[in-house]
């Protein structure tokens, strides 16, 4: 077979769609439509019989391109080049980019034509045989062709791309089609989440589902989402955390339980939150805290050697290091690190005065334990880079807790740290039922003294504490976040496929009005 000519003008997006108001091209693209169905070529059809992905030809070119094997490809057109006769243009499905080289004298002239009205983002199914053009590109030579979807808003500007954020979160479907990087990413980070599945099912831990609607929301220090429910007529919420059905299911008898979830809170966006966010939590019989961190270590390193094949990534420009032992500190001694000052001994007055002293003040600051953790966030979480874990938190900040075996002032609770951000929550968890029903009227208190954040006592779960649950280690920790450091994205949002967003801008005119409109003249024709 001959080579054929493939100039690299060919890569040029046509200059008309750049140019054009939305609402035209719109129209035009319309027109197009019902012009076809005139000459009774469906812009819908139903289905498409296709023999090979783009990667697989690929994979197989030499070998398909010595047989003659024939293909049978589909996607959407991304770029595309007419040249007398000749149409060059990219064809892109979930896999990757070929080009199809489409001649009037192999398609024949109705298919040309037919071919001539596709328009850039338009959706095609193409048969043929795979050859190398002189610039050694591999291509698709086409013999036949249909339109499978006539694509009425255009693509976005090939020259500049799809680049405000907002439009990429919001539309992101359009982010996907013109960033293949970004679909790398999230085929990431399901191979992630596949991966801690996989290792935590083969270590025992049976995978469950929780409510994530309940009568009463708590295992967090969060403000809920709340609603109504219209039979029960009762107020309800979404979870902002799976920790006490999980833990009931210990009480059950379950040795080691998890659940990959949806959690809800009802707080700020910001790079690292989302109301919607995924979790993980796990719960494990006869283990504490320490025995949760030697698990949740080698489940990470696991992560990401299978990820990478080794023990490094880079996040914004350093390098995290998952294979030594991560290291080991609490929060007050991490604190006196920083400042030289001891807060073991202060009490909540002596604890504030310090604290201001270091420009650390506010009205949230409740109780002692509120004031070391925010004299930590401003001193020592910004230093934290290499995975540090961060352990034995003021009881008054961890109300599922079990206290400190060693200091009845603290608890058995850690938090892991990478990259100057939490990547998991662990406790020694409490068992005691008076000891929890306890720590639930504290927190009853904080409620009435104006935090949102408290958790109101939960009924039920003291009454399965006083069944009895054994020691019990739990963890949770945030997908989300975890797929940010080992994708290195910036943003919360450049992990979700769709996050939380603003109304839309005033003045912004929705494509279903511009559709409307057409509508409208059409049926006024």
């Amino acid at each position: 077979m001959s080579k054929e000519q493939n100039p690299k003008s060919n890569r040029a997006a046509e200059p008309e769609e750049i140019q054009m108001p939305l609402a035209d091209l719109i129209r035009t693209r319309r027109e197009k439509v019902i012009q076809l169905a005139e000459s009774k070529i469906d812009c819908y059809p139903y289905r498409y019989e296709r023999t090979h992905l783009v990667d697989e030809i690929l994979s197989n070119f030499e070998k398909m391109e010595k047989e003659e094997t024939p293909v049978s490809v589909a996607g959407r057109i991304m770029l595309k080049r007419k040249m007398g006769k000749v149409f060059f243009a990219d064809l892109h499905d979930s896999t990757g980019r070929i080009q199809i080289y489409v001649r009037k004298n192999d398609v024949g002239d109705e298919a040309f034509e037919l071919f001539n009205q596709v328009d850039l983002g338009d959706i095609v199914g193409c048969k043929g045989t795979v050859f190398v053009t002189r610039t050694e590109e591999r291509t698709v030579k086409v013999a036949s062709l249909e339109l499978l979807t006539k694509a009425l808003h255009p693509l976005p500007d090939k020259h500049s791309g799809l680049t405000d954020k907002e439009t990429r979160y919001r539309r992101r479907y359009a982010d996907l089609i013109v960033n293949p990087e970004v679909r790398k990413a999230f085929a990431k980070r399901s191979m992630i989440i596949r991966i801690i599945r996989d290792y935590l099912n083969s270590n025992g831990f049976l995978e469950v589902e929780t409510p994530i609607l309940q009568p009463l929301y708590g295992g967090g220090m969060a403000k809920p989402f709340k609603t109504h429910h219209e039979k029960l007529d009762i107020p309800m919420y979404l979870r902002i955390a799976d920790e006490l059905y999980l833990k009931r299911l210990i009480v059950g008898g379950y040795d080691k339980v998890w659940e990959f979830c949806k959690d809800f809170r009802n707080e700020g966006m910001d790079r690292l939150h989302n109301p919607e966010f995924s979790m993980i939590e796990l719960y494990w019989a006869y283990a504490d805290y320490k025995d949760i961190a030697r698990m949740f270590e080698e489940l990470l390193r696991h992560t990401v050697k299978e990820l990478t094949g080794g023990h490094e990534v880079e996040f914004e420009g350093e390098k995290v290091d998952f294979g030594p032992p991560f290291r080991w500190v609490t929060m007050i001694g991490s604190i006196e690190e920083q400042t030289g000052i001891d807060f073991t001994d202060f009490d909540f007055e002596q604890a504030s005065a310090e604290a201001k002293k270091l420009g650390v003040e506010g009205d949230e600051l409740f109780n002692r334990g509120k004031v070391i953790e925010a004299v930590w966030e401003a001193k020592v979480e910004p230093t934290l880079m290499q995975p540090t874990f961060v352990a034995d938190f003021p009881v008054e900040i961890s109300p599922l807790a079990k206290k400190h075996r060693e200091d009845d002032r603290l608890t058995e609770r850690f938090e892991l740290f990478i990259a100057h951000q939490e990547m998991g929550n662990a406790f020694s968890e409490l068992n005691d039922p008076m000891d929890q029903l306890t720590r639930f009227l504290q927190q009853g208190k904080a409620i009435a003294a104006g935090d949102e954040e408290a958790q109101p006592l939960d009924d039920d779960f003291v009454t399965a504490l006083s069944y009895g649950m054994p020691p019990t280690g739990g963890l949770g920790f945030g997908i989300d976040r975890l797929i940010m450091l080992l994708t290195d994205q910036h943003s919360i949002r450049d992990v979700i496929f769709f996050p939380q967003m603003k109304d839309l801008k005033e003045g912004s005119v929705p494509v279903s009005q511009i559709l409307h409109q057409l509508l409208k003249e059409e049926e006024a024709e």
